[in-house]
């Protein structure tokens, strides 16, 4: 009886742990067994290297990665214009963290488990939406000054002297904001009457 000896992996699934300067890359088998892990700094060569760090080890299925949205965008990109697929994985909860602990390499073999099992089953969303969401963002965040400046002179006309409390307290909303200081001359949208 003969036995042969173990070939490389036909196919196999990444995982990605992502951080501000680095990403740790790990690869298991189709089967969920260890093959390699890696680190490789965030940069267009770390990207090309990390890809070819996977490519190496077999025919890649698909690449989980933590933080597709985050410090893991850059990755991501590259691993796409590979024709890699690549879903995006959530943090471990905490009761796994409590079992088998927090290091880079656990977290990159946990996003490679989490794409070989289909935990981890949703495509990145391309940078169109990303588009979107950071005009989202933006926008959210104007409201949210504006809010802000409108309770500060709120509170600031508590203490103001009597005749500007009494003068600014009755305006509310918009007026706010086109009503002319005393020692400025008009503006044109303070000239324009309302239609």
């Amino acid at each position: 009886m003969t036995i042969t000896p173990a070939t490389e992996p036909d196919t196999v699934f990444g995982g990605v742990d992502s951080h501000a300067d680095t990403i740790h890359v790990a690869v298991i088998t189709d089967r969920g067994g260890h093959v390699a892990d890696a680190e490789f700094p965030i940069t267009s060569a770390g990207y090309a290297a990390a890809i070819a760090f996977l490519n190496a080890h077999g025919t890649v299925t698909a690449v989980g990665v933590e933080g597709t949205s985050s410090y893991g965008l850059g990755f991501t990109r590259a691993a796409r214009q590979a024709s890699l697929t690549v879903v995006e994985v959530n943090r471990p909860d905490k009761a796994e963290r409590r079992r088998i602990g927090k290091s880079d390499p656990i977290d990159a073999y946990a996003a490679a488990r989490a794409a070989l099992s289909g935990r981890a089953s949703v495509i990145r969303k391309n940078d169109t939406v990303s588009g979107i969401r950071a005009l989202h963002n933006a926008a959210r965040s104007a409201v949210k000054a504006r809010t802000a400046t409108l309770n500060q002179i709120a509170h600031i006309l508590i203490t103001a002297p009597d005749d500007i409390r009494v003068k600014y307290t009755a305006l509310r909303g918009k007026k706010h904001r086109s009503t002319p200081s005393p020692d400025s001359a008009p503006r044109a949208m303070d000239r324009v009457s309302p239609s």
